[in-house]
């Protein structure tokens, strides 16, 4: 497996470059501005179990971070270390301000991460990296889809089109999220499809849809 000095950190994605955690690490690292590696581990192949990443991912997961002699999996706890290692203002923020914008953006990511099951068999990332798909909506999908939408018409700022005003890596963790629908041309309400819009056309998501190291 791969070494990194200190202050260079490695990366270890999915292969096929389809798993949105995989991307709001990679997202969270570009807009640090921070050096890194990336390290692509084929899933299908479940490379991910061989033991040398087991020694890296504790929950033998992908995304996992390298830092030196510490690494880290899961993407919301690498994007809290990255953002306590390189805080605003001398690095770009990736979470919001205040104490409770803080919370809630937690609140959200935990709800993106543990919920919406049915949603994301139905419309897997697939459908936005690769192709849509033509079977319809399960019931149940839709029932998530109804509750994503009405979750995030009550979140997005209109006017900004952020969640809390200035951008923060909860905006690009939606975005995903409503695009599963966006992308595979479900019903999506007009503000929705114009914050999906905005959000992808943030240079580190695009980086990421590129396909740049």
């Amino acid at each position: 497996m791969h070494n990194t000095t200190p202050d260079r950190f490695t990366l270890y994605i999915d292969s096929n470059r389809t798993s949105p955690y995989a991307m709001f690490a990679y997202v969270a690292l570009k807009e640090k501005k921070l050096p890194y590696d990336l390290v692509a581990i084929n899933i299908r192949e479940k490379h991910h179990r061989v033991p040398d990443y087991e020694a890296i991912s504790l929950t033998v997961k992908v995304p996992a971070l390298v830092h030196g002699a510490f690494s880290l999996a899961e993407s919301s706890a690498i994007i809290e270390y990255l953002e306590e290692l390189f805080p605003a203002p001398e690095h770009a923020a990736l979470l919001p301000k205040t104490i409770q914008d803080r919370a809630r953006a937690r609140q959200i990511q935990s709800w993106i991460r543990s919920d919406l099951l049915t949603l994301r068999e139905d419309r897997p990332t697939t459908v936005i990296f690769n192709e849509p798909v033509n079977t319809p909506l399960s019931a149940a999908g839709q029932a998530d889809a109804d509750k994503l939408i009405g979750i995030a018409n009550r979140l997005v700022d209109e006017k900004t089109r952020n969640i809390f005003g200035e951008w923060s890596i909860v905006d690009t963790e939606l975005a995903v999220t409503l695009n599963r629908l966006v992308a595979n041309s479900d019903l999506v309400p007009e503000k929705l499809r114009r914050y999906v819009a905005t959000q992808w056309t943030r240079h580190s998501v695009q980086a990421w849809v590129r396909g740049e190291l």
